[in-house]
């Protein structure tokens, strides 16, 4: 088996999410365990998650409140749920249980200081070789950047927000 990688995708644009999810489902297709660990998406009514639960092999966490966090205004649940998320990542990613773990808004919970940010180079440098770890969120500090292998930043040339439209539950979430 080749050494697993850490993969990390960033940036304003739409998709950091949709890619790291494109490669679960690749990954499932090729008989591979996944576990994915949301930061500070509570239980809002993604579809994505709808779907995901349908499948044996993948595990979801979702911790936060359903209620956006204000970067501005951090309240001490939005801390106590990221910390709790951060030891469901490392528990996922040294169970044995998978080989792909996503850690989804974690370089956000970082950046806006839920967590900390050396606690989350510490868990990427100290991952086995045998799981590949996806983080997404915007805001990757560079330090983060450099342990990842491969690295997209997605950049927003256009967005329908600009011209007042709403999300679009199948869409954007």
């Amino acid at each position: 088996m080749q050494k697993r990688l850490v993969q990390l995708y960033t940036g304003n644009g739409k998709g950091k999410t949709s890619a790291a999810l494109g490669t679960v489902l690749r990954s499932v297709g090729h008989g591979l365990r996944v576990c994915i660990v949301s930061f500070m998406k509570g239980d809002y009514p993604y579809g994505e998650y709808e779907t995901l639960r349908r499948l044996p092999e993948i595990t979801v966490m979702r911790f936060g409140r359903i209620e956006f966090v204000d970067p501005d205004n951090i309240l001490e649940i939005d801390r106590d749920e990221a910390c709790k998320a951060l030891e469901a990542a490392r528990e996922a990613i040294f169970s044995g249980l998978y080989d792909v773990v996503v850690l989804d808004e974690v370089n956000i919970a970082a950046g806006w200081n839920l967590i900390k940010l050396e606690d989350v180079i510490d868990l990427v440098k100290s991952k086995p070789p045998n799981v590949e770890l996806i983080l997404t969120g915007r805001y990757a500090d560079p330090l983060l950047i450099a342990c990842a292998d491969l690295v997209t930043e997605m950049v927003e040339v256009q967005h329908p927000y600009r011209k007042g439209i709403q999300a679009r539950p199948g869409f954007e979430y």
